[in-house]
């Protein structure tokens, strides 16, 4: 297992994804883990995530220094290098330039890390601190035109630091880069498969929780199927699912997840229709806040009712993925900046008193997927796009009414089949509709119109942290828009979002 100290790098997720598509099992932790955990866990190395903090600063994230002298191999990126220098008697200072973006790396040194690198090759910088002097038993393994010290080896201590970022896919070699750190330097073996993580997490959930009873919300999405079949397969009839119908699903949504489930997967699963409950909480509601409050309000009343009715239940199962909880961090101390609260991180009323069982919270989405094709998942679940958890709710700019819904539906209906007719739909992350608050004069059989109009989003990413607009063919959109306009009563204006992630998000609200 490799071990990855978060510095409060956004691409601490990244150098995870990295380490684990080379086949090698990691974990992220902040820098607060203690030394003695550190020593009980078997590590075949350790990486020191970047961070936007300056190891001079006085409040700047720091681990203890014994890290260092275990023994274990250790890889310092941008921060995590400047923090080695820092503890070992180097120095660190502001740099006369400050460095953003490609620069090409030239080699001094083929240490082990760069094995099979060439001599010059393109990296990515995000530094303003430069490395002014060495620590004793350093020497100087590469250099920019714009930094001296890009990267540094102890080979006698396996300590090595790189002051560009390997995990991005701007820097060419990067992937190269860790694959050496993994097996040259660490030792480490190509083990970590989904088909072994399957076989060890059934086995871990019978342990666990025995002949006892185990909840879980089916939300009809990826993950939560995937957790459904896990437990199922540990526990079998001892699993019930309960799917809360919102009324702001798709289209015909509820009905193909309960011929799924109830009828292929032959799994327990109580349906629930709380549609006009959640439609009359959200009346007159615009805020996007205010609207995730509610419906995260009144889908645990539901469920929390549903579930008093499981006589004898002990544990309530979650499809929590490892970027919720790296998301959240910041709840439980560490470094990172929250980005987004999750609803599967911390949600629990605690008058429930059932323990949390969470088979998924160290994958991330694609893991996930591979997962449930191992599983035997249809691959219609397995590849389903992401919908979020208050659904068409913050996908309606405004208000939220049945008219409103049904309009995009409808929409989102036309935009799903054409995606899929066309085969992109696995190749993009998402694709969806928004419905805009505003409405737009239009011509139509010689009359003038005054109706809504819609934004169509697709956006291609590898696990939504970013996110690059999907460039889908003009004759696709085309034929999109004027299906919309021509099926979808009360829309006369189509539109597409452009826009990328980071700065703008991917849903609208």
């Amino acid at each position: 297992m490799i071990l990855i100290i978060d510095f409060g790098s956004q691409f601490n997720q990244l150098i995870a994804r990295r380490v684990r598509e080379c086949g090698v099992y990691c974990i992220i932790e902040p820098p607060t883990i203690p030394i003695e955990r550190i020593q009980e866990m078997n590590l075949q190395g350790i990486i020191l995530s970047g961070g936007p903090c300056s190891i001079y600063e006085e409040h700047c994230p720091r681990i203890d220094s014994r890290i260092l002298e275990l023994g274990i191999p250790v890889l310092g990126i941008c921060y995590g290098m400047q923090y080695m220098v820092d503890t070992l008697g180097g120095k660190v200072q502001r740099a006369l330039k400050r460095e953003y973006g490609f620069a090409e790396l030239l080699l001094e040194h083929k240490d082990n890390i760069f094995k099979d690198i060439p001599d010059k090759s393109q990296v990515w910088m995000s530094h303003g601190d430069s490395i002014s002097a060495l620590p004793p038993g350093f020497s100087i393994s590469a250099k920019t035109d714009n930094t001296p010290v890009a990267a540094m080896a102890d080979e006698s201590r396996r300590l090595f630091g790189l002051q560009f970022h390997p995990e991005v896919v701007h820097t060419t070699k990067g992937k190269q880069i860790l694959h050496n750190f993994l097996f040259t330097v660490c030792g480490c073996k190509r083990n970590w498969t989904m088909r072994a993580f399957a076989k060890q997490t059934v086995s871990e959930i019978r342990e666990k929780v025995g002949d006892r009873k185990v909840i879980l919300g089916l939300s009809g999405g990826v993950d939560s199927s995937v957790t459904a079949l896990l437990i199922h397969k540990a526990i079998g009839a001892n699993l019930t699912c309960i799917f809360v119908d919102n009324g702001l699903l798709r289209k015909n949504e509820a009905a193909k997840l309960k011929l799924t489930f109830k009828e292929h997967l032959k799994i327990n699963i109580r349906f629930v229709n709380a549609a006009k409950l959640f439609l009359k909480a959200l009346a007159n509601v615009a805020d996007p806040e205010k609207k995730r409050k509610i419906i995260g309000k009144v889908f645990m009343d539901v469920f929390e009712a549903e579930a008093c009715k499981i006589k004898g239940a002990e544990f309530l199962a979650q499809g929590t993925l490892y970027p919720d909880i790296i998301e959240s961090r910041s709840a439980f101390g560490g470094p990172s900046a929250i980005i987004k609260s999750h609803h599967n991180v911390g949600g629990l009323p605690k008058r429930m008193k059932l323990k949390l069982v969470e088979p998924l919270q160290y994958l991330f989405k694609d893991e996930v997927r591979k997962l449930g094709a191992q599983l035997g998942l249809e691959p219609d679940l397995v590849w389903r796009q992401p919908f979020p958890g208050p659904g068409l709710a913050i996908r309606i700019m405004g208000a939220v009414t049945e008219k409103r819904l049904k309009v995009l539906r409808d929409v989102d209906a036309v935009l799903i089949e054409e995606i899929k007719a066309a085969g992109y739909y696995r190749k993009v992350w998402q694709s969806f509709a928004v419905l805009l608050p505003i409405k737009s004069v239009g011509i139509m059989g010689d009359s003038r119109t005054y109706e809504d109009i819609v934004a169509l989003r697709a956006v291609t990413s590898r696990d939504a942290m970013t996110a690059d607009w999907a460039k889908l063919p003009h004759r696709l959109l085309g034929r999109i828009s004027n299906r919309i306009i021509n099926e979808v009563n009360g829309v006369n204006r189509v539109v597409y979002d452009i826009s990328s992630k980071p700065p703008s998000t991917i849903e609208w609200e």
